[in-house]
């Protein structure tokens, strides 16, 4: 369970490396499911074009949205979109980066679906069996055929049990030749997907260095922030739990030992702790009008450090003093002194 645990840390202390590993395992999964599935033509005119392109399109959405799902960004993203504006403005550039991030991962799986089932050949070959120029690649002296006839022959290409016109137009060969297509296309493919990608990766922070270095320093602030809030929360609501446990097992202890002569106890000690982490926020409609504040109007992103002072002087930037400076003078005869 340490080791679990440990790795469960790591993950989540690593949210990059964690997507990544989810994209890939997605990635996996989608060759692995492919290579269960029972593909089954219906080898019928009205169906075939239907059935192929749904296996070759839909399960890729599908994996598409489910990137999405797993994605933690996801609600982050909704949130920052749908907030009020308040004292803090919303900047597109920064929710357009986030989104392109989860995007690219999201895509990894469907593209290696689609990439798999091209060079697999099943699906082309089942969507456009009645396509196959049977002038070019079949029996041209065979005797003519309706339309409907033709289509309802070159059907049942992909399935040899069935099939019954070698006359026309031999099974191996449509079989070939429109695998042939299905592979190239896989391969044109899957260079596509990696000449793009070279392009996103390589090329974006050429043009545009500034504003990718700005949109990816407040993404990560945004989601650092919101990490640091919820810690917070959860600092504060154990606290609250633990002072109100306390007063309630004390409240308990006084009526229950009312008759009784009893030396006073002392507080505990991590009682006083736990109340100055409630930060003056004691009760349930304070709580709330601070999380509605939160969320309505966040403070905007303009820090004023506090003024020290320093050993030479005031260091406050400018700024005056709290208390009257002392003169150089006394400060001369003071130091003359030590």
């Amino acid at each position: 369970m340490d080791k679990f645990r440990m790795i469960f840390q790591f993950l989540q202390s690593n949210q990059e490396s964690f997507m990544n590993g989810i994209c890939g395992i997605m990635a996996l999964a989608s060759a692995q499911i492919y290579s269960a599935f029972d593909f089954s033509c219906p080898c019928l005119p009205s169906y075939n074009l239907v059935y192929g392109l749904g296996i070759l399109l839909v399960p890729p959405f599908i994996l598409f949205l489910l990137g999405f799902v797993l994605n933690n960004n996801v609600s982050m993203l909704a949130e920052e979109w749908r907030r009020p504006q308040g004292q803090r403005g919303k900047d597109p550039a920064v929710l357009r980066y986030m989104f392109c991030s989860m995007a690219q991962r999201a895509m990894i799986a469907p593209v290696v679906w689609v990439s798999v089932t091209l060079l697999d050949g099943k699906c082309i070959t089942c969507a456009f069996c009645t396509s196959v120029p049977v002038e070019t690649l079949g029996n041209g002296s065979h005797p003519s055929l309706s339309q409907g006839e033709m289509k309802q022959v070159l059907a049942r290409i992909p399935c040899k049990e069935i099939y019954d016109g070698q006359e026309l137009i031999a099974n191996e060969v449509a079989v070939r030749y429109l695998r042939c297509i299905s592979q190239a296309l896989g391969w044109c493919f899957v260079l596509l997907m990696t000449m793009l990608a070279f392009l996103v990766r390589s090329l974006r922070p050429c043009f545009t260095q500034a504003a990718f270095l700005k949109s990816r320093y407040w993404s990560h602030y945004i989601d650092i922030e919101r990490k640091l809030f919820d810690e917070t929360c959860a600092e504060h609501a154990r606290s609250f739990a633990k002072v109100c446990i306390q007063q309630f097992f004390e409240g308990m202890s006084t009526d229950l030992t009312a008759g009784h002569c009893h030396l006073p106890r002392k507080a505990p000690a991590d009682a006083g702790e736990a109340a100055e982490k409630l930060l003056g926020i004691t009760d349930q409609s304070t709580m709330n009008t601070a999380l509605k504040s939160w969320h309505r109007c966040k403070p905007p992103l303009h820090l004023h450090p506090p003024a020290l002072p320093s050993g030479n002087g005031w260091a406050g930037g400018g700024q005056p003093p709290a208390h009257p400076s002392v003169p150089q003078r006394e400060m001369a005869v003071y130091y003359s002194w030590v």
